[in-house]
């Protein structure tokens, strides 16, 4: 198994005049939905059903949202870590600086050594 990828030329936005040069861009070979991933764990297990597995991860996504609304950081084992990250414009001191100033939010992930060490290992392929 390998990740695909394309060439993309791009220039240096900070340095308009210089050459243009080719950068690798990943693309994706499918997709996995919720529901294929929630029977895909299921068949690895004797225990439970899809619809089981389904709930949890249902549930799963319900209590990550609502812990990371609350500003903590989640984490998952091995598997990595959720958090939410802000950007704002900046105050001339921390007295002038007003939560108005925050432009947006993201949730950011965080590979652990589960992840770490797949991407250690990844061969990669140029797309035809």
């Amino acid at each position: 198994m390998s990740v695909s990828y394309v060439l993309v030329e791009h220039g240096n936005p900070a340095n308009p005049t210089a050459p243009k040069k080719f950068y690798a861009q990943a693309k994706a070979s499918g997709e996995l939905s919720f529901r294929q991933l929630s029977k895909e764990i299921a068949e690895g297990s004797t225990t439970v059903s899809d619809t089981d597995v389904l709930a949890v991860l249902n549930d799963l996504t319900k209590i990550l949202r609502r812990h990371l609304a609350n500003g903590e950081i989640v984490r998952f084992g091995d598997f990595g870590t959720f958090q939410v990250a802000l950007k704002s414009d900046g105050a001339e001191t921390a007295d002038k600086f007003h939560h108005s100033l925050i432009k947006a939010s993201k949730v950011t992930f965080r590979v652990g050594i589960d992840l770490r060490e797949m991407l250690a290992t990844l061969q990669y392929e140029k797309m035809k």
